[in-house]
């Protein structure tokens, strides 16, 4: 039966139906976790007077756009921790540790550089680690499940008793791992960047850093506006070494008056500038710079011939 109660016969044969669904714009990213899942399909039946209803379902996947060239995922994120190294009640120093990353939104496949300096006061040798960490929670009737996984991650040399290391933009690849899912009231996803360090003799000092995998990676000219304004101003410093007043045209009867004159206009060779002007636009620039202006004479050089007849306009 349709919509209206109308009921249509179907003959023998096979017949074809083309639909179309809107999915709501806040739908979750598909996921399959640990203690539930996230999961969509189509689901069609057929009912057959005097028979057993036929069921087929067809699933699909959805992903939630995250857009990453927001503000709040552009903020660069910075923590710092230290503790104390203790061993059977005794102080044997302290380890600190500062860390900071560009922004807090990154896509599958990217490079996170990794800023940290991290100072070892002990009186033992300790391992800086960093890692991304996926933390799965599932909320179901009050109750409250997680799930830690360890992503990837990079082990660092290790730090000699009285010595400091400093990480110039330590590069750790993010995988092919599921976008953050933080909008789902009864299951979310999300991620952070670790920096750890062993201490011997006792606990790690932890220093977690947020992190947001998204889907729509960063634009290439979205948040960097500055820097590459900055990066092509420095391209275009050697501009800066033209002189501001261009040399004057030559006089008018050193053009016309002999060729000897024409030949001085040439432009100077690369000795006598000294090397000042170089540079990809360098021959552009010397075209018109040091280009004679073109000749001219009162004197038609293509006169109209006596031999041909005057048009009349009547004609």
């Amino acid at each position: 039966p349709t919509d209206n109660g109308e009921v249509t016969v179907l003959q023998a044969g096979r017949h074809e139906f083309p639909f179309t669904f809107q999915l709501p714009e806040t739908l979750a990213t598909s996921f399959e976790g640990k203690h539930g899942s996230i999961r969509y399909w189509v689901k069609a039946k057929l009912h057959r007077p005097w028979s057993t209803v036929k069921k087929v379902k067809k699933e699909f996947t959805v992903i939630e756009p995250i857009d990453i060239n927001t503000p709040a995922l552009l903020a660069p994120q910075a923590g710092a921790k230290e503790k104390l190294a203790r061993a059977w009640y005794c102080n044997r120093g302290q380890v600190s540790v500062t860390a900071k990353i560009d922004r807090k939104g990154y896509t599958p496949g990217e490079v996170i550089p990794i800023f940290a300096e991290i100072d070892n006061c002990t009186s033992r040798a300790v391992v800086p680690k960093a890692a991304i960490i996926q933390t799965q929670t599932f909320i179901a009737r009050g109750t409250k499940k997680q799930k830690k996984s360890v992503v990837t991650s990079i082990v660092g040399d290790s730090i000699a008793a009285g010595k400091r290391e400093v990480w110039h933009g330590r590069a750790l690849k993010i995988p092919p791992v599921g976008p953050s899912i933080l909008q789902c009231r009864i299951i979310q996803v999300e991620y952070s960047l670790k920096v750890c360090v062993d201490i011997p003799g006792t606990s790690k000092l932890l220093l977690e850093l947020p992190l947001v995998i998204g889907t729509i990676p960063l634009h290439p000219f979205g948040s960097r506006t500055s820097s590459v304004s900055s990066q092509y101003s420095v391209n275009l410093d050697w501009l800066s070494t033209i002189p501001e007043q261009p040399e004057a045209p030559p006089e008018y009867s050193a053009v016309v008056s002999s060729p000897e004159a024409e030949q001085s206009l040439a432009p100077p060779c690369r000795s006598e500038l000294g090397g000042i002007l170089e540079g990809p636009f360098f021959a552009y620039i010397q075209e018109f710079r040091f280009r004679p202006p073109p000749l001219y004479s009162e004197i038609d050089p293509n006169p109209p011939s006596d031999n041909i007849r005057p048009r009349c306009m009547t004609c």
